[in-house]
C-alpha cells in the first residue's frame, strides 16, 4: 500500500479507485474538520491515510497525503453525506465507515489509541459539499453514469435559449424552462422508473417516448418533479387506441385532452380543485397539461396546421389539468368544503377504481361553459336546468355522438347531496332528462337543417350513450355556478375517456 507523497494519488482518482487503507474526506469549512486536523496527522503519522479534501486544496495543512476533491467526484460517488467521514478501503472496494468526530469509534476503527486526547469526546459533522441544495442536480446530471438517453442539443454562444427553443419548434406558443442536464436529472428524480423505459407510443408519428424525453418536456412545461408521476400517467392515458389521441389531433373540432386527478397525490402536489380550477395560478394544474401537450408535439409530431387541424381550437389545448374534490378540499378562502359524504364518489369510480386510489383521468373535450342557476332549491329543478345547459353540447339536435363532463360546484352539489341524491342518482336523472322524442331532433324540425336522420323520428334518443355522462366535484365554495366540457365524437368512431392510476410508478 502506497502512503508516501510521490505516489500519484491523481491517478488513482482520475481512474476511480481509490487507495486501500484508510480515507477521509473533509472540508475547510466544518469546525470538526478543522477540530480534528491534529488526529488526521497523528493517524498519517503513526500509518497510512489519504485525505480528499472538497474545498481548500490546501487542508488540512499536516497533511501530506491529500487529493482535491474539486468537481466532488470521489464524494458523490462514495455517497458522501457528512464530513469527515473516515473509510477503509481494501481491493478497491469500501470496507466500512465512520462520519462525525467519536474517539472512541475512531480508536476503535483505526486500532489506534489515544486519539485527540486533547479533544471533545464527541462532535457532530456538516453536510458534505456534494449533498448541497445547489449541487444535487448538478453532480447527478454530470456523474449519474448519463442516464439521459433523449439527445443533446448544444445552442450556439450568441442564441437566446427561449428564442432557440421557440426557433426549433419546441413550443407552444408560450416561454419554455430550457431542459439542461441539471433540470432534467432532477425531474427523472420524481419516479423510480429507469430513464431509457419506454413510456409510450405517442401519435401521429407513433414515435417510443422514453421517460427521458418526457422528463425534457415536463421540464419544458415547468414542472416540479413531484408533478412528474401523473405526467407519465397521463401521457399512458391519451396514447392508445381507446383514447384516439391521433383522431383528436386530426379533427377539426375543438378539442383535446382534459386531465382529472383523483386521489391523495392531488393534495400532495398542490393541486387545485376549488376556486378558480379551471384558471390560471396553480402551477401544478397549468403545467402537467402543458407537458403532455408538449410530448404529443414534440415527440409525437402533433403540430397545429400540420396534423393537428382544429378549425377553432381553444385555449385547454395548452394544457388542461385540474384536481378533483375529495373529501374535504381548500375552497380557496382558507376554509373547507365537503366533497359530499359516501354517495358522491369521485370520478376514478366510473372506471372501477376504489375511493382514494391516485387516477388521472383522460377525457376528450371542449372548453368549458358556464352554468349558471342560482333559485333552484330543489334537485328536480336543477337537474332539469343541467340537462338543459348538456342538450346544448355541439348541438342541441346532435345525440348519441358525444360525451360530457359535468362539472358540479359545491353549491350546486350540495343541492343535490342535501336532498339525499348520490352522484350516480344524479346522472341518471339527468340522462332521463336529455332523452328527447325523435320528431324534435330530425333534420328540418324547428326550421334547422341540422339533425338525426329521418327514420329516427319515432325513437326516443338520449343526448349521450350510456355511461357517457361523467359528474366531477369541482369549483369554489361559493357561486351557484357549475360548468359543461362537452366531448369529441365517442365510441369506435371517436374516443373514450381513460383513467390510469398513479401509484404504481411513484
Amino acid at each position: 500500500m502506497a502512503t508516501s507523497a510521490d505516489r500519484n494519488i491523481a491517478e488513482d482518482q482520475a481512474a476511480g479507485v481509490p487507495p486501500d487503507g484508510l480515507v477521509a474526506v473533509v472540508k475547510r469549512d466544518c469546525p470538526t474538520c478543522e477540530l480534528i486536523a491534529p488526529v488526521l496527522a497523528d493517524i498519517e503519522a503513526r500509518g497510512s491515510l489519504t485525505v480528499y479534501t472538497q474545498d481548500d486544496p490546501a487542508f488540512p495543512e499536516s497533511i501530506t497525503a491529500k487529493v482535491h476533491d474539486a468537481d466532488l467526484a470521489f464524494s458523490w460517488h462514495r455517497d458522501i453525506e457528512t464530513v469527515p467521514t473516515l473509510m477503509r478501503f481494501a481491493d478497491g472496494d469500501e470496507a466500512g465507515r465512520i462520519v462525525g468526530w467519536s474517539r472512541p469509534e475512531w480508536e476503535a476503527f483505526t486500532g489506534l489509541d489515544a486519539l485527540g486526547d486533547s479533544l471533545p469526546p464527541h462532535r457532530p459533522g456538516c453536510g458534505s459539499l456534494s449533498v448541497a441544495p445547489s449541487m444535487v442536480d448538478v453532480l447527478a446530471a454530470r456523474f449519474g453514469g448519463d442516464g439521459l438517453t433523449a439527445r443533446r442539443v448544444e445552442f450556439g454562444s450568441l442564441e437566446d435559449a427561449q428564442e432557440a427553443m421557440h426557433d426549433r419548434g419546441w413550443s407552444d406558443g408560450l416561454p419554455l424552462v430550457a431542459p439542461t442536464a441539471e433540470r432534467v436529472s432532477a425531474m427523472l428524480a420524481g419516479t423510480s422508473r429507469a430513464p431509457d423505459e419506454v413510456v409510450a407510443n405517442v401519435a401521429p408519428d407513433l414515435a417510443d417516448c422514453t421517460v427521458t424525453k418526457a422528463a425534457v418536456n415536463a421540464v419544458m412545461a415547468g414542472c416540479r418533479p413531484e408533478y412528474f408521476p401523473v405526467v407519465l400517467a397521463a401521457l399512458t392515458a391519451v396514447c392508445n387506441d381507446t383514447f384516439n389521441m391521433h383522431g383528436m389531433l386530426a379533427t377539426t373540432m375543438p378539442v383535446g385532452p382534459v386531465f382529472i386527478v383523483n386521489g391523495p397525490i392531488a393534495r400532495e402536489i398542490g393541486m387545485n380543485s376549488g376556486i378558480n380550477v379551471f384558471g390560471q395560478g396553480n402551477r401544478a394544474n397549468s403545467t402537467i397539461g402543458r407537458a403532455v401537450q408538449l410530448i404529443v408535439r414534440n415527440v409525437g409530431g402533433g403540430r397545429p396546421g400540420e396534423v393537428d387541424r382544429a378549425a377553432l381550437g381553444q385555449p385547454g389545448k395548452v394544457g388542461f389539468c385540474f384536481a378533483e374534490i375529495e373529501g374535504t378540499a381548500d375552497d380557496g378562502d382558507g376554509g373547507a368544503e365537503s366533497a359530499g359524504g359516501d354517495g358522491w364518489v369521485p370520478l376514478c369510480t366510473d372506471f372501477g377504481f376504489e375511493p382514494g386510489t391516485n387516477t388521472v383521468t383522460a377525457f376528450p373535450g371542449e372548453a368549458p361553459r358556464s352554468v349558471v342557476d342560482q333559485l333552484s332549491r330543489d334537485p328536480e329543478s336543477l337537474a332539469r336546468t343541467m340537462a338543459v345547459a348538456l342538450n346544448a353540447i355541439h348541438h342541441p339536435k346532435l345525440v348519441l355522438g358525444f360525451d360530457a363532463i359535468l362539472a358540479v360546484a359545491p353549491d350546486h352539489s350540495r343541492v343535490f347531496i342535501d336532498s339525499g341524491w348520490t352522484r350516480r342518482q344524479t346522472a341518471e336523472r339527468i340522462n332521463e332528462l336529455t332523452t328527447r322524442p325523435g320528431s324534435e331532433l330530425v333534420r328540418g324540425a324547428g326550421g334547422i337543417a341540422e339533425g338525426v336522420p329521418e327514420f329516427l323520428a319515432e325513437a326516443d334518443l338520449p343526448k349521450f350513450r350510456d355511461g357517457g355522462l361523467h359528474l366531477v366535484h369541482c369549483g369554489g365554495g361559493a357561486g351557484l355556478f357549475s360548468a359543461v366540457i362537452g366531448g369529441w365524437v365517442n365510441g369506435d368512431v371517436g374516443a373514450q375517456p381513460v383513467c390510469v392510476e398513479i401509484d404504481p410508478w411513484r
